[in-house]
């Protein structure tokens, strides 16, 4: 069993930074792909990005490309959102997600009801707001 605590978020001005932390409870091997998502109020779970297994793949949703890096460390089993420019439409709760790869990680990883993430952390809440 994976369990997928998220940490880091917090109360930011736009422009600034946040730097969000997946640390997994249990082996976060590299035979799991990792999504990261948000959820606003009264909106749907937005898939922000996620990296393949092996690190050596990711895809980002539109609106933080180029401004959102992740990236993975299986040696510390944690996964990290950096999370550059923040604008207050990134206010959210963060989720991280876990899947057991079947090794054909494509943008579908960015559909959370698709891909078939089996496990879920409790979320962080990121707040951007002058």
């Amino acid at each position: 069993q994976l369990q997928l605590v998220e940490s880091g978020g917090g109360l930011v001005q736009p422009g600034g930074s946040l730097r969000l932390s997946c640390a997994a409870a249990g082996f976060l091997d590299d035979y799991h792909d990792i999504g990261w998502f948000r959820q606003a109020p009264g909106k749907e779970r937005e898939g922000v990005s996620c990296i393949s297994a092996s690190g050596r793949s990711t895809h980002y949703g539109d609106s933080v490309k180029g401004r959102f890096t992740i990236s993975r460390d299986n040696s510390r089993n944690t996964v990290i959102l950096q999370m550059n420019s923040l604008k207050p439409e990134d206010t959210a709760v963060y989720y991280c997600a876990a899947k057991r790869t079947d090794f054909l990680f494509s943008d579908s990883c960015l559909e959370p009801s698709q891909y078939g993430y089996q496990y879920w952390g409790q979320g962080t809440q990121v707040t951007v707001s002058s």
